[in-house]
Protein backbone atom coordinates (compact mmCIF):
# COMPACT_ATOMS: atom_id res chain seq x y z
CA UNK A 1 0.00 0.00 0.00
CA UNK A 2 3.03 2.39 0.64
CA UNK A 3 4.43 1.67 -2.67
CA UNK A 4 0.91 2.47 -4.46
CA UNK A 5 0.47 5.88 -2.74
CA UNK A 6 3.74 6.98 -3.97
CA UNK A 7 3.10 6.39 -7.28
CA UNK A 8 -0.11 7.78 -6.92
CA UNK A 9 1.49 10.93 -5.24
CA UNK A 10 3.86 11.12 -8.53
CA UNK A 11 0.89 10.75 -10.98
CA UNK A 12 -0.67 13.56 -9.43
CA UNK A 13 1.97 15.42 -10.08
CA UNK A 14 2.30 14.71 -13.41
CA UNK A 15 -1.43 15.99 -14.16
CA UNK A 16 -1.41 19.03 -12.29
CA UNK A 17 1.85 20.48 -13.92
CA UNK A 18 0.63 23.02 -16.25
CA UNK A 19 1.52 22.60 -19.94
CA UNK A 20 4.96 23.90 -21.02
CA UNK A 21 6.20 23.66 -17.10
CA UNK A 22 9.99 23.02 -16.63
CA UNK A 23 9.86 20.71 -13.63
CA UNK A 24 12.89 21.64 -11.61
CA UNK A 25 16.08 20.46 -12.68
CA UNK A 26 15.21 19.96 -15.81
CA UNK A 27 16.84 21.99 -18.77
CA UNK A 28 19.97 22.30 -17.25
CA UNK A 29 21.00 19.06 -17.49
CA UNK A 30 21.89 19.19 -13.96
CA UNK A 31 20.42 18.17 -10.69
CA UNK A 32 20.14 21.35 -8.80
CA UNK A 33 22.65 21.27 -5.89
CA UNK A 34 21.12 21.57 -2.44
CA UNK A 35 21.08 24.58 -0.81
CA UNK A 36 22.29 23.08 2.67
CA UNK A 37 24.84 21.48 0.90
CA UNK A 38 26.99 24.57 -0.52
CA UNK A 39 26.15 26.30 3.57
CA UNK A 40 28.28 23.54 4.95
CA UNK A 41 31.48 23.45 1.84
CA UNK A 42 31.16 27.45 2.55
CA UNK A 43 31.03 26.84 6.70
CA UNK A 44 34.02 24.49 6.48
CA UNK A 45 35.55 26.92 4.30
CA UNK A 46 35.09 29.31 6.25
CA UNK A 47 36.50 27.11 8.94
CA UNK A 48 39.45 26.68 7.59
CA UNK A 49 40.67 30.11 6.24
CA UNK A 50 38.85 32.79 8.37
CA UNK A 51 41.78 33.17 10.13
CA UNK A 52 43.68 33.76 6.68
CA UNK A 53 41.36 36.14 5.80
CA UNK A 54 41.00 37.92 9.60
CA UNK A 55 44.94 38.81 9.42
CA UNK A 56 44.59 40.07 5.58
CA UNK A 57 42.10 42.47 6.53
CA UNK A 58 43.51 43.65 9.68
CA UNK A 59 47.24 44.36 8.16
CA UNK A 60 45.35 45.87 5.40
CA UNK A 61 43.93 48.16 8.35
CA UNK A 62 46.87 48.40 9.51
CA UNK A 63 48.97 49.79 7.03
CA UNK A 64 46.22 52.19 6.19
CA UNK A 65 45.58 53.77 9.67
CA UNK A 66 49.09 53.37 11.19
CA UNK A 67 51.93 54.90 8.92
CA UNK A 68 54.80 52.73 10.97
CA UNK A 69 53.07 49.65 10.58
CA UNK A 70 54.37 48.28 7.40
CA UNK A 71 57.64 49.62 7.87
CA UNK A 72 60.16 46.58 7.91
CA UNK A 73 61.31 47.27 11.26
CA UNK A 74 58.05 47.39 12.71
CA UNK A 75 57.37 43.71 10.97
CA UNK A 76 60.18 42.49 11.99
CA UNK A 77 59.81 43.51 15.42
CA UNK A 78 56.16 41.85 15.16
CA UNK A 79 57.72 38.67 14.26
CA UNK A 80 60.31 38.61 17.04
CA UNK A 81 58.53 39.41 20.08
CA UNK A 82 56.30 36.81 18.48
CA UNK A 83 58.80 34.01 17.83
CA UNK A 84 58.58 32.75 21.27
CA UNK A 85 55.24 31.91 21.78
CA UNK A 86 55.13 30.59 18.41
CA UNK A 87 58.00 27.99 19.47
CA UNK A 88 55.22 27.47 22.72
CA UNK A 89 51.95 27.32 20.24
CA UNK A 90 53.79 24.48 18.24
CA UNK A 91 54.06 22.18 21.06
CA UNK A 92 50.19 23.24 22.31
CA UNK A 93 49.13 22.39 18.93
CA UNK A 94 50.59 18.52 18.77
CA UNK A 95 48.85 17.99 22.27
CA UNK A 96 46.05 19.65 20.87
CA UNK A 97 45.59 17.50 18.17
CA UNK A 98 45.66 14.56 20.17
CA UNK A 99 42.86 16.16 22.34
CA UNK A 100 44.70 17.27 25.49
CA UNK A 101 46.07 20.40 26.79
CA UNK A 102 49.20 21.51 28.50
CA UNK A 103 48.65 24.79 30.97
CA UNK A 104 52.86 23.80 32.02
CA UNK A 105 54.11 25.46 29.02
CA UNK A 106 55.17 28.73 30.80
CA UNK A 107 56.16 27.69 33.78
CA UNK A 108 58.66 24.90 32.18
CA UNK A 109 59.55 27.76 30.28
CA UNK A 110 60.98 29.62 33.00
CA UNK A 111 62.75 26.92 34.46
CA UNK A 112 64.52 25.54 31.33
CA UNK A 113 65.82 29.90 31.43
CA UNK A 114 66.86 29.66 34.88
CA UNK A 115 68.98 26.06 34.07
CA UNK A 116 70.26 27.45 30.72
CA UNK A 117 71.62 30.15 32.54
CA UNK A 118 72.68 28.40 35.98
CA UNK A 119 74.69 26.40 33.20
CA UNK A 120 76.01 28.94 31.13
CA UNK A 121 79.58 29.16 32.80
CA UNK A 122 80.18 25.98 31.21
CA UNK A 123 79.30 26.80 27.76
CA UNK A 124 76.81 27.53 25.46
CA UNK A 125 76.56 24.05 24.26
CA UNK A 126 76.22 22.72 28.02
CA UNK A 127 73.65 25.44 28.74
CA UNK A 128 71.07 24.84 26.35
CA UNK A 129 71.51 20.95 26.15
CA UNK A 130 70.52 21.32 29.92
CA UNK A 131 67.58 23.93 29.41
CA UNK A 132 66.21 21.17 26.29
CA UNK A 133 67.11 18.69 28.76
CA UNK A 134 64.54 20.39 32.00
CA UNK A 135 61.82 20.74 29.03
CA UNK A 136 61.54 17.40 27.61
CA UNK A 137 61.70 15.26 31.49
CA UNK A 138 58.83 17.60 32.61
CA UNK A 139 57.22 17.27 29.46
CA UNK A 140 57.67 13.72 29.79
CA UNK A 141 56.55 13.00 33.39
CA UNK A 142 52.92 14.75 32.06
CA UNK A 143 52.87 12.43 29.60
CA UNK A 144 53.35 9.04 31.61
CA UNK A 145 50.76 10.77 34.29
CA UNK A 146 48.23 11.43 31.73
CA UNK A 147 48.89 7.85 29.93
CA UNK A 148 50.00 5.69 33.04
CA UNK A 149 47.57 6.87 35.78
CA UNK A 150 44.92 7.90 33.79
CA UNK A 151 44.74 11.66 34.95
CA UNK A 152 42.83 14.19 32.85
CA UNK A 153 45.46 16.54 31.09
CA UNK A 154 43.80 19.74 32.37
CA UNK A 155 44.70 18.03 36.48
CA UNK A 156 48.47 16.84 35.75
CA UNK A 157 49.26 19.78 33.71
CA UNK A 158 47.96 22.33 36.29
CA UNK A 159 49.77 20.76 38.86
CA UNK A 160 52.84 20.59 36.93
CA UNK A 161 52.32 24.93 36.21
CA UNK A 162 52.37 25.05 39.75
CA UNK A 163 55.08 22.83 40.88
CA UNK A 164 57.60 23.88 38.15
CA UNK A 165 56.82 27.68 38.76
CA UNK A 166 57.42 27.10 42.55
CA UNK A 167 60.11 25.45 41.85
CA UNK A 168 61.74 28.60 39.54
CA UNK A 169 60.73 30.94 42.78
CA UNK A 170 62.17 28.53 45.27
CA UNK A 171 65.84 27.94 43.53
CA UNK A 172 66.32 31.34 42.99
CA UNK A 173 64.90 32.98 45.92
CA UNK A 174 62.18 35.18 43.55
CA UNK A 175 65.73 36.73 41.70
CA UNK A 176 66.71 36.49 38.04
CA UNK A 177 69.61 34.08 36.98
CA UNK A 178 72.27 36.23 35.05
CA UNK A 179 74.04 34.84 31.94
CA UNK A 180 76.98 34.05 32.06
CA UNK A 181 78.66 37.32 29.37
CA UNK A 182 81.46 34.47 28.01
CA UNK A 183 78.33 32.57 26.58
CA UNK A 184 78.05 34.93 23.51
CA UNK A 185 76.53 32.04 21.75
CA UNK A 186 73.78 31.90 24.30
CA UNK A 187 73.18 35.49 23.96
CA UNK A 188 73.25 35.35 20.06
CA UNK A 189 70.32 32.79 20.68
CA UNK A 190 68.35 35.63 21.57
CA UNK A 191 70.14 38.84 20.17
CA UNK A 192 71.74 37.86 17.13
CA UNK A 193 70.89 38.07 13.59
CA UNK A 194 71.04 35.75 10.22
CA UNK A 195 71.05 38.25 7.01
CA UNK A 196 69.22 40.64 8.88
CA UNK A 197 66.67 38.74 10.38
CA UNK A 198 66.49 38.07 13.74
CA UNK A 199 67.64 34.47 15.35
CA UNK A 200 64.55 34.00 17.12
CA UNK A 201 62.35 34.24 13.91
CA UNK A 202 64.75 32.11 11.97
CA UNK A 203 64.48 29.24 15.02
CA UNK A 204 60.60 29.67 15.03
CA UNK A 205 60.54 29.10 11.60
CA UNK A 206 62.39 26.20 11.51
CA UNK A 207 60.62 24.86 14.07
CA UNK A 208 57.26 25.23 12.47
CA UNK A 209 58.72 23.57 9.14
CA UNK A 210 60.07 20.43 11.19
CA UNK A 211 56.84 20.52 12.58
CA UNK A 212 54.62 20.74 9.68
CA UNK A 213 56.77 18.18 7.80
CA UNK A 214 56.78 15.60 10.74
CA UNK A 215 52.88 16.09 10.88
CA UNK A 216 51.99 15.80 6.98
CA UNK A 217 54.27 13.31 6.10
CA UNK A 218 55.66 11.13 9.11
CA UNK A 219 53.65 8.20 10.43
CA UNK A 220 54.20 9.69 13.62
CA UNK A 221 52.00 12.79 12.76
CA UNK A 222 49.22 10.07 11.53
CA UNK A 223 49.25 8.54 14.51
CA UNK A 224 48.72 12.34 16.66
CA UNK A 225 45.55 13.13 14.21
CA UNK A 226 44.19 9.27 14.55
CA UNK A 227 44.64 9.72 18.30
CA UNK A 228 42.54 12.92 18.16
CA UNK A 229 40.21 11.44 16.32
CA UNK A 230 39.20 8.80 18.36
CA UNK A 231 41.61 6.98 21.04
CA UNK A 232 39.69 4.11 21.85
CA UNK A 233 39.47 3.24 18.04
CA UNK A 234 43.13 3.96 17.65
CA UNK A 235 43.86 1.57 20.24
CA UNK A 236 41.77 -1.04 18.27
CA UNK A 237 43.90 -0.61 15.16
CA UNK A 238 46.92 -1.57 17.00
CA UNK A 239 48.35 2.27 17.80
CA UNK A 240 50.24 3.01 20.75
CA UNK A 241 48.15 5.51 21.91
CA UNK A 242 50.11 5.71 25.22
CA UNK A 243 53.30 6.50 23.57
CA UNK A 244 52.48 8.94 21.27
CA UNK A 245 50.82 11.04 23.73
CA UNK A 246 54.15 10.92 26.25
CA UNK A 247 56.29 11.80 22.85
CA UNK A 248 53.79 14.59 22.18
CA UNK A 249 53.60 16.41 25.44
CA UNK A 250 57.56 15.68 25.53
CA UNK A 251 57.47 17.47 22.37
CA UNK A 252 55.81 20.13 23.87
CA UNK A 253 58.10 20.86 27.31
CA UNK A 254 61.62 20.65 24.80
CA UNK A 255 59.15 23.75 22.54
CA UNK A 256 58.72 25.89 25.25
CA UNK A 257 62.05 25.12 26.76
CA UNK A 258 63.76 26.15 23.48
CA UNK A 259 61.98 29.25 23.74
CA UNK A 260 62.61 29.47 27.26
CA UNK A 261 66.33 29.29 26.44
CA UNK A 262 65.99 32.19 23.79
CA UNK A 263 64.22 34.83 25.78
CA UNK A 264 66.79 34.02 28.54
CA UNK A 265 69.60 35.00 25.78
CA UNK A 266 66.98 37.82 24.82
CA UNK A 267 67.14 39.54 28.70
CA UNK A 268 70.43 37.97 29.68
CA UNK A 269 69.25 36.45 32.31
CA UNK A 270 66.75 33.48 33.06
CA UNK A 271 63.75 35.10 35.32
CA UNK A 272 61.51 32.79 37.33
CA UNK A 273 58.19 34.75 36.25
CA UNK A 274 59.04 34.31 32.67
CA UNK A 275 56.26 32.69 30.65
CA UNK A 276 53.51 34.07 33.18
CA UNK A 277 50.02 33.94 31.02
CA UNK A 278 51.90 32.26 28.20
CA UNK A 279 49.95 28.78 28.09
CA UNK A 280 46.58 30.35 27.26
CA UNK A 281 48.44 33.06 24.62
CA UNK A 282 49.60 29.58 23.15
CA UNK A 283 46.13 28.21 23.26
CA UNK A 284 44.74 31.40 22.05
CA UNK A 285 46.94 31.17 19.11
CA UNK A 286 46.19 27.50 18.05
CA UNK A 287 42.56 28.22 18.96
CA UNK A 288 42.31 31.72 16.49
CA UNK A 289 44.39 29.55 13.60
CA UNK A 290 41.34 26.78 13.61
CA UNK A 291 42.74 23.63 15.21
CA UNK A 292 39.92 22.03 17.12
CA UNK A 293 40.30 21.79 21.13
CA UNK A 294 38.45 18.56 20.63
CA UNK A 295 41.10 17.42 18.60
CA UNK A 296 41.66 15.63 15.52
CA UNK A 297 41.30 18.60 12.57
CA UNK A 298 43.63 21.93 12.33
CA UNK A 299 47.72 21.76 11.56
CA UNK A 300 51.04 24.01 11.88
CA UNK A 301 49.63 26.33 9.09
CA UNK A 302 46.50 27.35 11.05
CA UNK A 303 48.97 27.86 14.08
CA UNK A 304 51.05 30.16 12.28
CA UNK A 305 48.02 32.48 11.09
CA UNK A 306 47.12 32.48 14.73
CA UNK A 307 49.96 33.49 16.13
CA UNK A 308 50.72 36.39 13.55
CA UNK A 309 47.27 37.42 13.91
CA UNK A 310 46.93 37.46 17.26
CA UNK A 311 50.65 39.58 17.23
CA UNK A 312 49.51 42.09 14.73
CA UNK A 313 46.24 42.55 16.65
CA UNK A 314 48.52 43.26 19.61
CA UNK A 315 51.09 45.77 17.48
CA UNK A 316 47.81 47.70 16.63
CA UNK A 317 46.73 47.91 20.17
CA UNK A 318 50.39 49.59 21.33
CA UNK A 319 50.40 51.97 17.77
CA UNK A 320 46.95 53.28 18.69
CA UNK A 321 48.17 53.64 22.03
CA UNK A 322 45.54 55.02 23.89
CA UNK A 323 44.26 51.85 25.06
CA UNK A 324 45.80 50.92 28.34
CA UNK A 325 47.52 47.17 28.77
CA UNK A 326 44.46 46.05 31.49
CA UNK A 327 41.72 46.89 28.43
CA UNK A 328 43.90 45.19 26.13
CA UNK A 329 43.68 41.93 28.63
CA UNK A 330 40.07 43.27 28.36
CA UNK A 331 39.69 43.09 24.58
CA UNK A 332 41.80 39.77 24.52
CA UNK A 333 39.49 37.57 26.41
CA UNK A 334 36.43 39.61 24.02
CA UNK A 335 38.26 38.31 20.98
CA UNK A 336 39.04 34.97 22.01
CA UNK A 337 35.50 33.71 23.26
CA UNK A 338 34.15 35.31 20.02
CA UNK A 339 36.57 33.12 18.08
CA UNK A 340 35.51 29.97 19.74
CA UNK A 341 31.73 30.83 19.57
CA UNK A 342 32.02 31.62 15.79
CA UNK A 343 34.33 28.49 15.45
CA UNK A 344 31.95 26.47 17.30
CA UNK A 345 28.99 27.44 15.23
CA UNK A 346 30.89 26.58 11.94
CA UNK A 347 31.71 23.12 12.90
CA UNK A 348 28.06 22.47 13.45
CA UNK A 349 26.85 23.72 10.27
CA UNK A 350 29.98 22.11 8.47
CA UNK A 351 28.52 19.13 10.21
CA UNK A 352 26.48 16.45 8.64
CA UNK A 353 22.90 16.38 10.02
CA UNK A 354 23.15 19.67 11.54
Amino acid sequence: MEHQGQMGGAALDVRLAEPGSTPPGAGSGMPARPVPALRARAASLLQRQGAVVALIVVCVFGAIRYAPFATPENLLNVLRQNSMLGMVALGMTMVILTGGIDLSVGSVLALAGIVAAVLSPQGTLVAVAGGLAAGAVLGTINGVLITKARIQPFIVTLAMMIAARGVALGVTEENSVRVDRAAQGFMWLGRGRMLGIPVPVVMAALAFLIGWVVLRYTRFGRYVYAAGDHQDAARLLGLQVDRVLIATYAISGVLAAMAGIVLAGRLGAGQPVAGTGWELDAIAAVVVGGTLLSGGQGGVGATVVGVLLLGVIFNLFNLEGTITPWWQGVLRGVFLLGVVVVQSRLQRRATPGH
